[in-house]
């Protein structure tokens, strides 16, 4: 069984930045495609950015524009979202993903979860 652990979320003020890692059990990792979602109150679960297993990444471009960096290390089991000059609407539960080798935009395609972790953004 897959696992995902996601932890680095927590409380920032507007104009900080946070690092959240998702750490994936398992022996197949270089073959995940590994992606970040959030979700607000009351709002759908919605794409953030997400990697392949060869290293190509994308960004949901309008919310996180030059802000967010996804990256991997295959050494370390471990998928990380850098995130900066944060706002209050980033505030939301990340979720990181897991799924084979090619990176989707839909939560629908990923097969494995994290619990989430809370990110909230003060203004």
């Amino acid at each position: 069984q897959v696992q995902l652990v996601e932890s680095g979320g927590g409380l920032v003020q507007a104009g900080g930045s946070l690092r959240l890692s998702c750490a994936v059990s398992g022996r197949t990792f270089s073959t995940y495609a590994l992606g970040w979602f959030r979700q607000a109150p009351g709002k759908e679960r919605e794409f953030v950015a997400a990697i392949d297993w060869n290293g190509g990444s994308a960004y949901d471009t309008d919310s996180v524009k030059g802000r967010f960096t996804i990256s991997r290390d295959n050494a370390k089991n471990t998928v990380y979202l850098q995130m900066n000059s944060l706002k209050p609407e980033d505030t939301a539960v990340y979720y990181c993903s897991a799924k084979g080798f090619v990176l989707s935009r839909k939560p629908g395609d990923y097969i494995y979860w994290g619990q989430g972790t809370q990110v909230t953004v003060s203004s």
